[in-house]
């Protein structure tokens, strides 16, 4: 049986659908069978990050009142062999969705697919709930801040509640320089907040506007830190053991020091 992973964060802005759409790549370009699945219902994004939206004729809710079958509903990304996606519906919410149906839905996928990840919505409202019903795995991404954090920590805490058991981390949107003049918050200070193991930790990256811009993904790009990152936090969640990078040379005594912190983690 495949694993349901839910990707989630407290609060908006995290870059939790761009970790979504790299994580769901990353594991396709290991060889694993993956289902990419928008569970922000009336909201949804994460086709316009895959460059899909063009393609949608069916969602996850038109499989549930079965107006059409789940293969009619999944879309395939040619750019990857082994990459799916299903997305949540534009103009209906997450009230209409039928929990024991979708309970039935994420069994079948589990069948079919390696992994199956479930983009929920920010905050634990609505889809997140519909995320949350069948996950093996929760990550929980957010950013050295201190709303986003405490954000994270509340959905945390929800999570354990509802029986998740096996939840991790990715801190998104490093700057070194910000932490080195004590403007951005430290990682270990944000390690300590959360007491989750650490999966991933993605630094500032520009190259991620330039790959949206061109309808790419980072994990794509053979010159972005960032697409590197997610695709070590993809090796990461198939059991490897992989360091933290030098992101840049001139910070190696930082990331020196952020080796450590991930290794203790670990």
């Amino acid at each position: 049986m495949g694993k349901i992973i839910m990707i989630a964060s407290g609060k908006g802005g995290t870059g939790k659908t761009t970790l979504s759409a790299n994580l769901g790549a990353a594991l396709a370009m290991q060889g694993k069978l993956v289902l990419l699945s928008d569970m922000d219902m009336g909201l949804r994004n994460l086709d316009v990050a895959l460059g899909l939206e063009s393609n949608i004729v069916y969602d996850i809710l038109d499989v549930l009142d079965g107006s059409c079958t789940l293969d009619e509903a999944l879309v395939k990304d040619n750019r990857y062999e082994n990459l799916y996606f299903m997305a949540a519906p534009q103009t209906r919410s997450a009230a209409e969705a039928d929990a024991d149906k979708l309970k039935e839905l994420w069994s079948e996928i589990k069948g079919r697919f390696d992994y199956c990840i479930a983009d929920a919505p920010a905050g634990i409202e609505g889809g997140f709930g519909y995320a949350m019903l069948c996950a093996d795995t929760a990550i929980i991404v957010t950013i050295p801040e201190t709303a986003a954090l405490r954000d994270a920590d509340r959905v945390i805490t929800v999570l354990e509640e509802n029986g998740i058991e096996d939840i991790r981390l990715v801190l998104n949107r490093i700057r070194p320089d910000m932490i080195e003049k004590g403007i951005m918050m430290n990682i270990d200070s944000c390690l300590d907040i959360l007491q989750i193991p650490v999966l991933g930790i993605v630094c500032e990256d520009e190259q991620l506007t330039v790959s949206a811009l061109k309808g790419s993904l980072a994990v794509s790009e053979e010159n972005s830190k960032a697409g590197t990152a997610f695709k070590n936090t993809a090796r990461r969640l198939l059991g490897e053991e992989v360091p933290i990078m030098n992101m840049e040379e001139k910070k190696q005594g930082f990331f020196e020091k952020l080796k450590l912190i991930f290794s203790k983690r670990n």
